[in-house]
């Protein structure tokens, strides 16, 4: 318990201070959540739920399939380059990417001058 409350100590230093937190069952991270609790007036709240980080952990498998074969790449500068790209194609595929004409233009007419090459009509 004491490595997760000096994580969670560490993840709040970090980043601010959470409303919740979405755990999955796990002893030693509601203790360590509960001790960081008695020390504030306003207490975190605790979600638990079984399958609770599914969405983020099936959101993030294209990113892991995709590194897998980018281990050989020789270079971190090729590597970062071929990730955000496979990574700005899912944000085009899943419309987090909001460019006005976007809803005219096809997925590859979006890609191509964010990737810096210029399509031949």
């Amino acid at each position: 318990m004491a490595a997760a409350k000096r994580f969670f100590d560490m993840a709040i230093g970090a980043n601010g201070d959470p409303d919740k937190v979405g755990m999955v069952k796990s002893g030693a991270n509601k203790g360590a959540i509960d001790a960081t609790n008695a020390d504030r007036t306003v207490p975190i709240l605790v979600h638990e739920a079984k399958y609770l980080n599914n969405i983020v952990e099936q959101d993030h498998r294209a990113i892991k399939r995709v590194t897998r074969p980018m281990l050989n790449l020789k270079s971190f500068r090729v590597a970062g380059s071929v990730l955000a790209g496979n990574e700005l194609i899912h944000m085009i595929g899943k419309g987090q990417f909001a460019i006005d004409t976007a809803t005219a233009m096809s997925f590859t007419d979006q890609f191509s001058p964010l990737a810096g090459m210029i399509r031949a009509a």
